[in-house]
């Protein structure tokens, strides 16, 4: 069975950083063969892709929303990925969640196909 499990979350201020980690981990499956992307989801608000990479880190997406604060990244020896935020704003308060998929990092972030494993979310506060 894939586990799937984010790391990091938690309270910080307008202005501040915070880095999320997610490892995979299972029998059979081969981190590097999936695209990897974070979601989140604020209260009364749908899901949205919030930022992905291709297995080989060569394409990242990123929402509109976060360009030039969150860096996306991974390390495929050690089957972890991670979402550096910075200048995080009251807006980007959610549950974010870790997903791995096949497919383009742009359409897998865009909803158009679904992602094949997801973990359980971490919430991320941000207060003003």
């Amino acid at each position: 069975q894939v586990q799937v499990a984010e790391s990091g979350g938690g309270l910080v201020q307008a202005g501040g950083s915070l880095t999320l980690s997610c490892t995979v981990s299972g029998p059979r499956f081969r981190f590097d063969d999936y695209a990897m992307g974070w979601f989140r989801q604020a209260p009364e608000k749908k899901r949205e892709g919030v930022s992905c990479i291709s297995w080989n880190s060569l394409s990242r997406h990123y929402a509109d929303s976060v360009k030039g604060r969150f860096t996306i990244s991974r390390d495929n020896a050690e089957n972890i990925m991670t979402l550096q935020m910075n200048n995080l704003k009251p807006d980007d308060t959610a549950m974010y969640y870790c997903a791995a998929g096949i497919g383009v990092p742009s359409v897998l972030c865009g909803g158009q196909y679904p992602m094949d494993y997801w973990g359980k979310g971490i919430l991320v506060s941000v207060s003003s």
